[in-house]
């Protein structure tokens, strides 16, 4: 059917209501501050719309269809996973979060150990968000590129400038605000494709599951005892894996990621904050189900046709070109926002989370301390440095997804494996500084560069799938940490 003009106003008008929301939602900012953590409290509500926004992207709306299609309901095993390990991150994380005034993350990590290692942990995120939003960001570019007909460079251009519009005006408040609103443009996008999909599929529902559950789709718990101990290291959808990996990729995302810290430190509050990430977790669950169902219903719908025959190159194809060919006008234009509006949401908030860490991780600590300006000069100053630094690190997303535009890996996997690469360190460090008082900065720097070059041979010998690597990294990060704390106790005896 292909899109068509009413398509196309959809698209442009939804562009334009979002960044005009978030330049409205977001007040007037006079400082770094208000820019990067808001002026006012923000609902604990909005907050859980907003992480959950944050962290489903394009990547949800795209690759996990995709994923369903190739594979089944495996991956929903994770989410268990991840609801668990924002219950911890509430429990054991957060109160320490809102003990003092903290402007970031990493801010704890001062207090506990010292400067060098807020630095250290603050240049580890930025390297990790910018290839792993590189990745999402490319993601969004798939159907846009097969709506428009233009080049995927052009395409994420036209994505990241927008995203980086509403960011730029609103600040941290406006982007939390976008993106609780847009997830519910984002899932009625999604559930509006599903009743599609049934009134398509000969026979509704009932065909739809038979034809499923006929070729074990619908299975999600997968035990895999019965491939010995390096098969069931190497296989990533196992219902221990994903219990394990999942908790532990989600206490690092959502307790050490500034992208979903800066969102929890807007509530102002420790209960607020608490009632936002364990929200979260159980949203999050039914989302990646109504996803998953949506691969499911596609490939019913496509009678279970490989994607070579389908004329794509990869799984993550399959659903932009069901919306672009299988949908009525109009249809296809609602959806289309949808996705976008999944893609912008976290876009936004990662630009928003890098230059927050860039200014008061890095800049300030270092270059402030001696400035005799007046504090009105100041905040001018830093409000200004804060939009300049948003605006360069959206220039270094847009590049680093013209980086990632030819890998065959599914997207969802490959951010999240990017991820998975240093989150192990880094909740490993964050857990060093709250469970053991003994440890100092340097035992807990080595600590953290052990558990990254230890990473880095285990993914270069492919020695267990992405799902165990957080939970590798954390392991070794605590023993190095607490080893040298103990060894150098002895020595000073």
């Amino acid at each position: 059917m292909g899109f068509s003009t009413i398509d196309y106003v959809i698209v442009i008008v939804y562009l334009g209501a979002i960044t005009i929301l978030g330049a409205l939602t977001g007040g007037k900012q006079r400082t770094a501050r208000d820019y990067f953590l808001g002026k006012t409290t923000v609902p604990w509500y909005a907050v859980t719309f907003a992480v959950v926004s944050a962290e489903t992207s394009t990547l949800t709306f795209i690759s996990i269809p995709g994923l369903a299609y190739a594979t089944d309901f495996g991956f929903l095993q994770i989410t268990f996973g991840y609801l668990l390990g924002r219950i911890t991150v509430a429990l054991l994380l957060l109160p320490s979060y809102f003990r003092g005034e903290l402007s970031t993350a990493y801010a704890f990590l001062e207090g506990r150990f010292g400067t060098k290692t807020r630095s250290f942990a603050s240049i580890v995120f930025l390297l990790t968000r910018i290839f792993a939003d590189g990745v999402r960001l490319f993601a969004t570019a798939i159907p846009i590129k097969l709506i428009l007909g233009v080049s995927y460079p052009t395409a994420i251009l036209i994505i990241a400038v927008v995203a980086l519009l509403y960011t730029y005006l609103g600040g941290v408040r406006g982007v939390i605000w976008v993106d609780a609103v847009q997830m519910f443009v984002y899932l009625g996008g999604a559930l509006l494709a599903i009743g599609v999909l049934l009134s398509r599929i000969p026979g509704g529902w009932t065909a739809a599951i038979q034809f499923a559950d006929f070729h074990q789709k619908l299975k999600m718990i997968h035990w895999g005892f019965d491939k010995g101990l390096e098969g069931f290291l190497q296989t990533p959808y196992t219902f221990i894996g994903g219990l394990i990996g999942g908790a532990l990729l989600s206490m690092a995302s959502h307790g050490t990621d500034q992208l979903i810290v800066q969102r929890l430190l807007a509530t102002k509050s420790l209960p607020s904050a608490q009632k936002a990430i364990i929200g979260s977790g159980v949203v999050i669950i039914f989302q990646f189900a109504i996803f998953l169902f949506v691969g499911i219903l596609l490939f019913a719908y496509y009678h279970g046709a490989s994607v070579v025959q389908l004329g794509l190159s990869k799984a993550d194809e399959i659903f932009p070109h069901f919306i672009i060919e299988g949908l009525p006008p109009g249809v296809s234009g609602i959806i289309i926002a949808g996705l976008l509006a999944a893609a912008m949401s976290t876009l936004a908030g990662s630009m928003s989370a890098m230059a927050s860490s860039t200014v008061l991780d890095l800049y300030k600590p270092y270059f402030s301390k001696g400035d005799s300006s007046s504090n009105e000069k100041k905040d001018i100053y830093s409000l200004r440095l804060a939009r300049m630094v948003t605006v360069l690190w959206a220039g270094l997303l847009i590049g680093a997804a013209i980086i990632f535009m030819k890998s065959p890996q599914a997207v969802v996997e490959l951010a999240l494996s990017i991820a998975s690469f240093t989150y192990g360190g880094l909740l490993g460090t964050f857990l060093l500084g709250v469970l053991f008082r003994q440890p100092k900065q340097e035992d807990a720097l080595a600590g953290f560069v052990a558990g990254i070059a230890i990473m880095i041979t285990v993914i270069a010998l492919k020695l267990v799938a992405w799902t165990w690597f957080t939970f590798v990294g954390v392991i070794v990060t605590l023993f190095i940490g607490s080893f040298l704390s103990k060894l150098g106790r002895r020595e000073a005896q």
